[in-house]
């Protein structure tokens, strides 16, 4: 792969998280403090990303697998999504917001595999190359952050708007991509054609079933952080708090440099483990910190999110990479994924919005102490679980008879 198609590829993914970034991070305090909607409305239209995560897979592993090349999907999705989020961006009820904003996740969500697919199929040596390249990607969603907290426009539809003019311009830019035919002929829409029956039986390895269980646990109190961090900064009386929250996407680029280091030193079991215990010290730390004196904890709580998404995704990525036989890869990796950014997170918009409902003051304000312990205590239980039952070392299942264990050529 040479240095131009690194650049244009580079400039795809930057384009990518910087409309991710650019809306979502202040969704909910534009919700709250300008359209005065209550906790759980909030959570809920949260949530809306996690619905997209949900339905993604069958668009992916469908339509773009089979059908449409992945750079002509691509220009659709961001093309209709750019309607509606500049749409939604008008909207003032709840039902008028939620509708559209789910309408655009159920185009955005997809688009986050295809482009990670179209890059990999330019590559010769994914493994190797893809990582510099997604570097871009964590670059533009901290560009959005920084651009949006120097402006203070946090509180405002502004936002969603500069996204919606960014999902634009990348819609006219998955032009320009190199074409991407579908590599598999087209069959009947099925949820096995998505997820094979082979990549559920991984679960037959005890350590797996496990893993997938707390991924799918630790990533309810998740969405707490992606849903009301903002909010929690901005009425904490934190400057800038969009800016300052890139500093999270810093710290991840600076623990992914790290990861293999501790990889090796302490192993899948205690890696996974440091990520959830990350969780419960950052909500702590919000929990017990102010915009004063204190306001290193906020930094703190901040900076501590590249630990929990690389000690615990990134590592879990790499798990069942290597759990998955080589045909199975993608379709476990899928799995994981409809379980974690998909269920975990859908369950967990409902109850953060109701647990920050509950805690709603008489003067609009929140009791986010009474809040931010939920997620901790949360997180510490499943960390606990975790490391009573988790073991590397548990045998893999045996294959069912009759099981085709070969890759399929």
């Amino acid at each position: 792969m040479n240095n131009a198609m690194r650049g244009r590829l580079g400039l795809m993914l930057f384009l990518e998280y910087f409309i991710w970034g650019g809306w979502h991070v202040t969704f909910g305090t534009w919700l709250g403090q300008s359209l005065h909607f209550s906790g759980s409305q909030i959570g809920v239209a949260a949530g809306a990303t996690a619905v997209g995560a949900v339905v993604s897979p069958f668009l992916v592993g469908f339509v773009a697998d089979r059908l449409v090349a992945t750079e002509r999907m691509l220009f659709v999705l961001h093309g209709v999504g750019a309607l509606l989020l500049y749409l939604a961006s008008l909207q003032s009820s709840f039902t008028g917001v939620y509708s559209l904003v789910l309408l655009y996740c159920f185009c955005f969500m997809p688009t986050l595999s295809l482009t990670n697919s179209l890059a990999f199929r330019q590559m010769s040596d994914p493994a190797t190359q893809f990582g510099v390249i997604r570097v871009l990607g964590t670059l533009g969603w901290i560009v959005a952050g920084l651009i949006i907290g120097h402006l203070r426009i946090e509180a405002t539809a502004i936002p969603m708007r500069i996204a919606a003019a960014a999902s634009l311009a990348m819609a006219v830019y998955c032009l320009t991509l190199p074409h991407t035919p579908p590599v598999s002929a087209a069959k009947e829409l099925s949820f096995s054609a998505v997820f094979p029956v082979e990549a559920a039986r991984l679960l037959k390895d005890k350590s797996v079933a496990i893993f997938a269980a707390a991924s799918f646990f630790i990533c309810i109190p998740l969405q707490f952080y992606y849903a009301f961090t903002n909010l929690f900064l901005n009425q904490s009386g934190v400057v800038n708090a969009a800016g300052k929250m890139t500093g999270g996407q810093m710290s991840e680029l600076f623990c992914m440099v790290l990861l293999p280091l501790f990889f090796r030193r302490l192993g899948v079991k205690y890696m996974l483990a440091v990520g959830m215990f990350a969780w419960v010290a950052r909500y702590l730390m919000f929990a017990y910190g102010n915009s004063g004196p204190l306001m290193w904890m906020f930094w703190a709580g901040i900076l501590l999110h590249g630990i929990c998404y690389d000690f615990f995704f990134v590592t879990g990525q790499i798990y069942i990479d290597g759990k998955a036989p080589v045909y199975l890869r993608a379709a476990a990796q899928g799995f994981i994924t409809f379980l974690t950014y998909g269920v975990g997170m859908f369950v967990g918009s409902w109850l953060s919005g109701a647990v920050v409902q509950h805690y709603a003051l008489a003067n609009g304000g929140y009791n986010w102490r009474a809040i931010w312990l939920i997620p901790a205590a949360f997180s510490a239980a499943v960390l606990l679980v975790f490391l009573l039952v988790f073991s590397e070392k548990s045998r893999a299942a045996e294959a069912e008879p009759g099981m085709d264990t070969s890759v399929p050529v």
